[in-house]
């Protein structure tokens, strides 16, 4: 037997009946099985490699472009999701590798400038934006020159449901789960950090449940959805009520009309112009994205252009095009 029978035999006696075996994966372009990674395990590892995952080091997660070292980008979020979601998936004995490369993925689509970026887009791009949409066109349709990494459909099912809907594995389930459980927590940890919150200011009804630090919180949160079992994924009812209401608090007090949100407009007023600009020229777009242009629409290569863009690449953009320099005749 090779490693990956071996591991692929492994799963087939540990694994709960309701996970996703690496044996089922399926491609849309068949390619000859590696004898060392099953196919899951290859996933995760195309996704780590490409171009779309490093940029996420310098996009917003909720905060613009912090000065600090300490604040989530989009990067560090993924990888707390990633942990959050694999802790959850060993315990429930589920696929671990199809999880974790589904929790890597989730956000490669993601706009600069975070939700607000997002909403720029979304209101100017015909068909819309939405992030989770743009995550699996950028691993079918962007990566590797237009060429796609062909991950696997779990996969990409579990990317594109990650948000709000229904995924068909479990596994994809739990990473939505995992993704809400590492935002609530971490963006309350920054917004406390920033100086926008006081732990004290959080609900009591909510922290007397979830608890009073977000170790606690994080630990309740996801010992509620083991507890809840592998049939449907979820956390225990109680819990479920209280993670709710900490998420309309947050909305409230952070997300909208707090000081991390006092530059959005500019944010987006950005990308507006940035879009109508390459809409207009698309020739200066990169090669690869004239080519998206021919094969899909200008305006669709457009969106995909900027949402590739760091927050900082898309402020050096901007200031390219639209900020005059000063005259040097040295």
């Amino acid at each position: 037997m090779t490693v990956r029978e071996q591991t692929e035999s492994f799963e087939n006696m540990i694994l709960c009946e309701n996970a996703c075996h690496a044996d089922a994966a399926e491609r849309d372009v068949p390619e000859p099985l590696c004898p060392l990674r099953t196919e899951f395990q290859r996933d995760r590892d195309r996704i780590l490699h490409c171009t779309s995952f490093r940029r996420l080091k310098r996009k917003t997660q909720v905060f613009l472009s912090p000065i600090g070292d300490h604040y989530r980008t989009r990067l560090t979020h993924t990888l707390e999701v990633a942990q959050i979601a694999r802790t959850m998936a060993r315990a429930l004995r589920m696929n671990e590798d199809l999880t974790e490369a589904i929790a890597l993925g989730h956000d490669l689509g993601h706009s600069p400038f975070g939700h607000a970026g997002e909403a720029a887009l979304n209101g100017i791009t015909p068909g819309g934006y939405k992030h989770y949409e743009q995550s699996v066109r950028v691993v079918e349709y962007i990566e590797k020159n237009g060429k796609g990494l062909n991950l696997t459909k779990q996969v990409r099912d579990g990317i594109l449901c990650h948000t709000n809907m229904i995924a068909q594995t479990l596994e994809g389930n739990l990473v939505r789960l995992a993704d809400r459980i590492a935002y609530i927590n971490h963006d309350i940890d920054d917004a406390i950090r920033g100086g926008i919150l006081k732990e004290s200011d959080l609900p009591r009804d909510c922290t007397e449940i979830l608890g009073h630090s977000k170790s606690e919180r994080i630990t309740t949160m996801i010992t509620s959805v083991i507890e809840h079992g592998d049939t449907e994924m979820d956390m225990m009812p109680e819990i479920r009520q209280a993670h709710d209401a900490l998420h309309k608090f947050l909305y409230q007090n952070v997300y909208s009309g707090s000081a991390a949100k006092t530059e959005d407009h500019k944010a987006q007023e950005l990308i507006r112009r940035l879009y109508a600009y390459y809409s207009e020229h698309p020739h200066e777009m990169p090669a690869e994205y004239q080519a998206l242009a021919e094969r899909f629409t200008v305006e669709r290569a457009v969106c995909d252009y900027i949402a590739g863009m760091s927050d900082d690449y898309a402020i050096y953009d901007y200031e390219k095009l639209f900020i005059p320099r000063s005259w040097d005749v040295r």
